[in-house]
């Protein structure tokens, strides 16, 4: 399985020839080099409604034909706007042929902001994702904080790769990421959502160093680990 990094909180999964995008926000992330138009995609998940995880999944999706796998109420959304879903919510999990998607709890928002109508739609529960193919399990917490059930979901799960928020602000920190990543037990912690936006500037390599034994990984934007 191999996993590449594109910015912020976008993560690419390559698993038995599928290709999966999570929260694809490519267009107006300065982070990612990915350009919309060109990139190949079976299958988009997402964690949540805001604007920079959905990102380009509308024209993705159709341009590809892609399966998009969301929390109901933002799946439901997505589809009234002529895309393909299958909706899920927190708790539940599905096997697909690609592998098998479950949906954790994440303490956040979730939301269509439309800035120049200024409306707000609700797009249900935020998500975090666990995704397990090829019998290795990949978590991404999506937008969080910190929350004390992840000791659970780390007890549950034997968590192969992590990839958690530090940006701080919008979400965990890097001290609070820190106490997550320990928590989950996951052999490697990548950091997310960070330096996309002046608010959210973090050192993921200080963070990195705060987790014990070589957990944490750091991968620039475009760089690739191989479960």
């Amino acid at each position: 399985m191999k996993l590449t990094y594109h910015g912020h909180s976008v993560v690419a999964i390559e698993t038995n020839g599928t290709k999966i995008l999570i929260d694809p926000f490519l267009t107006g992330n300065g982070q990612c080099q990915l350009n919309a138009k060109d990139v190949k995609v079976d299958v988009i998940l997402l964690t949540h409604g805001h604007n920079d995880h959905v990102g380009d999944t509308v024209q993705l999706a159709k341009d590809n034909d892609a399966l998009v796998v969301a929390p109901f109420e933002l799946a439901t959304y997505l589809g009234w706007q002529g895309v393909n879903v299958h909706p899920m919510h927190i708790g539940g999990s599905h096997t697909f042929e690609f592998g098998k998607v479950k949906l954790t709890q994440a303490f956040h928002g979730s939301s269509a902001i439309d800035e120049e109508k200024q409306t707000i739609v609700y797009t249900g529960m935020p998500s975090g994702i666990l995704f397990t193919a090829e019998g290795k399990t990949i978590y991404h917490a999506g937008d969080t904080a910190l929350f004390s059930d992840m000791k659970l979901i780390g007890e549950l799960n034997e968590i192969d790769v992590a990839f958690l928020p530090i940006g701080d602000n919008f979400t965990m920190g890097p001290e609070d990421a820190a106490i997550a990543a320990e928590w989950l037990k996951a052999k490697k912690v990548v950091p997310i959502h960070y330096n996309t936006f002046p608010v959210i500037e973090q050192s993921p390599e200080q963070f990195a160093a705060k987790l014990k034994n070589g957990q944490g990984v750091t991968l620039a934007s475009g760089e690739s680990l191989d479960i």
